[in-house]
């Protein structure tokens, strides 16, 4: 199993998503953040002053995978709908998983990660 962590623009959060589900990659968990990289914010002027933002908002994605198929799909999905070419795109991090369980049922591994029957 993989997890993938993509950290983009907060303006590709719907366009990654819907690439995401074309890709019918299910199991996606999205979240505001802040952040920092080779775009190092920004200065603008308020009342008068110079302000710097450094700590930017991003939308963060966390997808849990079964097999590096799956991931190379999710990470295409994700390059080709957050792309823009200009700094601050975002990054994207990939991680084995040891273990997941479903709380509700027991089921481990990718058991745990696929859909569940309903019952």
């Amino acid at each position: 199993m993989i997890k993938i962590e993509a950290i983009v623009r907060e303006e590709a959060l719907e366009d990654v998503k819907a690439a995401l589900i074309a890709e019918d990659v299910r199991g996606i968990t999205v979240s505001q953040v802040m952040g920092c990289g080779t775009q190092m914010g920004y200065t603008q002027l308020v009342r008068g002053s110079k302000v710097s933002t450094t700590m930017l908002p991003k939308i963060k994605f966390e997808i849990v995978v079964s097999t590096s198929q799956w991931a190379e799909r999710a990470i295409n999905a994700i390059r080709k709908a957050a792309y823009s070419g200009n700094p601050g795109d975002g990054k994207i991090f990939c991680y084995e998983i040891q273990r997941a369980i479903r709380i509700r049922t027991g089921e481990e591994d990718v058991e745990a990660i696929t859909p569940a029957l309903s019952s």
